[in-house]
């Protein structure tokens, strides 16, 4: 990497994550494999970041199968909500619900790029509310786990946080498969006090059309059979 990241950009080092990183890479994966590396990918980054942002607490007494009591354990914060950035964003919700004791409330953004200005429109958007009103309303998730597979330009991942940010989020866990290292900085720039980016590999450059190189292609495009629309 020729540019330091910043303080808050994690890149992973795990050996089989930079092997199914290279092996998504490759042209000849079809749709199936595309999914599954994902998945799996998103399972390993996944499980590092969560270790890193996440902490323990005790939680109510239960019984063993054999009768003995023991004090459970649950994770903090308690508020917790998955963010997929539509289409692709999808392919990595089910790795981190797996990896997630307990189901958590799932908000989808709907964010593309124009493809003249490569400038960020959100074109879906079901956040249950922004900055609440009134007392009786509920807060926003403590932590939003934003899951972005490409960062290439960081246009849409940076307006995805600044909308999470005023949703009245206390943090960001953007998780990410690919980016680009200018995306990431402008993604890392956003708000860098509230967020922390993990992202199993970063490549150096975008080309003219905003694309990653190497980088891994359409992701959402592969995820669902629809190159070449």
């Amino acid at each position: 990497m020729s540019q330091s990241l910043p303080s808050n950009v994690h890149v992973s080092s795990h050996p089989c994550l930079q092997a199914k990183l290279s092996q998504l890479r490759d042209s000849t994966a079809n749709s199936r494999e595309t999914k599954a590396l994902i998945h799996e990918i998103s399972l390993i980054i996944g499980c590092e970041a969560l270790a890193a942002s996440l902490t323990t607490k005790s939680g109510p007494p239960a019984k063993s199968p054999l009768g003995y009591e023991y004090t459970t354990t649950t994770i903090s914060p308690s508020t917790i909500s998955l963010v997929p950035i539509l289409r692709s964003g999808l392919g990595m919700v089910g790795a981190i619900e797996t990896l997630l004791p307990a189901p958590v409330p799932i908000h989808h953004l709907g964010l593309f790029r124009e493809p003249s200005t490569l400038q960020p429109v959100e074109y879906y958007n079901n956040l249950p509310y922004h900055r609440p009103s009134s007392p009786g309303a509920s807060p926003a998730s403590s932590l939003a786990i934003l899951l972005d597979p490409i960062i290439a330009t960081g246009g849409t991942c940076a307006a995805a946080i600044q909308t999470l940010k005023e949703w009245g989020v206390q943090r960001i866990l953007v998780i990410a498969v690919l980016g680009a290292l200018p995306g990431v900085l402008k993604a890392a720039e956003e708000w860098p006090e509230g967020t922390e980016i993990w992202v199993a590999g970063v490549d150096e450059q975008v080309d003219a059309k905003g694309m990653i190189r190497p980088g891994l292609g359409d992701v959402g495009d592969r995820l669902f059979l629809t190159i070449g629309k």
